[in-house]
């Protein structure tokens, strides 16, 4: 197929007649033009389909007003809640968001980011805290804003917007042993740094009360299917297991599901408990006990501040620790 060419700022400036300097001053901003020619304009856009070229801006080192996001999971629910709150924020502030998935990777997300980088965006939000050495190497070079989401127990680049993974782990198992269970196994994936963050939580609260940690870890990703896949390997381990603590609720759901399957009693027989406090969590019976994040605003908070660095303010506070809230929900 012949590739078309696209109409020309010359193009509507013909068309309505005025200079092409005045057409690029309405794209820049609407403002710097009269009213009527600026409605003449916008229709000759319409008209014509104009597609605007920023090319121009990117090769002069001009502001791209794009902001390059890296997400682990595009069907996570938890990555998508982010994004909205990011986008909320970029999209009323006239930026664009570049989305780039890296699979857990820190060798993907380093390919990611340099090619994000050749589109000279104007700023990155991490899901990370752990890069590699190429990576920081980039950035650095690159001088452009970064913020970090997800964690705060990490180190960061710049700054970091997230909750305290460990301690809302602890917390959640702490309430576990409140109420009166003793046997709890921990259900990871991935073991990216937040599943181990979450199994360091869940050992210390384990420990100070004087019980064994046990873990069953898996590289394989978050699912239902998974987390009745552990259940099952857990109780043929500890058959004696009277709770579960997962680090996602995918994993926590499908636990609750391969209980009922083999007629197990939730809670009578088992306590589960998750972690990010998902919809469907909510909705199936029992209701799921869950340590409930702040998602959308981790994305609307990264968002707010990575523009502020774009407007020339400090840094400020290098992390901003948005809280956890837990609900015991009907499954404890």
């Amino acid at each position: 197929m012949t590739k078309k060419k696209r109409p020309t700022l010359q193009d509507v400036a013909d068309r309505v007649g005025v200079t092409k300097m005045t057409v690029s001053r309405y794209l820049k901003d609407p403002a710097q033009v009269s009213a009527a020619a600026g409605e003449k304009i916008a229709q000759a856009l319409d008209e014509l389909g104009y597609i605007r070229n920023r090319a121009p801006d990117i090769l002069s080192n001009a502001k791209s007003h794009a902001i390059g996001v890296l997400l682990p999971s595009l069907t996570n629910q938890v990555f998508a809640e982010v994004l909205r709150g990011i986008e909320q924020v970029t999209e009323a502030a006239g930026y664009q968001t570049m989305l780039a998935h890296y699979g857990y990777s820190a060798k993907v997300e380093e390919e990611r980011i340099a090619s994000l980088l050749s589109y000279n965006v104007d700023g990155l939000i991490l899901s990370e805290s752990y890069h590699t050495a190429r990576t920081l190497k980039m950035i650095q070079t690159a001088g452009v804003p970064v913020v970090e989401i997800m964690d705060v127990c990490s180190s960061c680049i710049e700054q970091a917007v997230g909750i305290d993974n460990i301690a809302a782990a602890r917390a959640m198992v702490e309430a576990m042993i409140a109420r009166g269970y003793r046997h709890i196994v921990y259900l990871g994936a991935r073991q990216d740094v937040r599943t181990l963050q979450r199994q360091q939580g869940y050992a210390a609260a384990m420990q100070l009360h004087g019980l064994m940690p046990r873990s069953l870890l898996t590289e394989r990703a978050s699912s239902y299917s998974l987390g009745a896949d552990l259940l099952a390997e857990a109780l043929d381990k500890y058959p004696e297991l009277d709770g579960i603590f997962c680090t996602n609720d995918d994993l926590a759901v499908g636990a609750i599901f391969e209980c009922q399957r083999r007629g197990m009693a939730v809670p009578g027989r088992i306590g589960v408990a998750g972690f990010h406090g998902h919809d469907i969590g909510q909705a199936i019976v029992p209701r799921l006990a869950s340590v409930i994040t702040p998602r959308k605003a981790m994305g609307l908070v990264a968002a707010e501040r990575l523009l502020a660095r774009l407007r020339g303010e400090p840094i400020g506070e290098r992390t901003l620790d948005l809280g956890f809230e837990l609900k015991l929900g009907e499954s404890l």
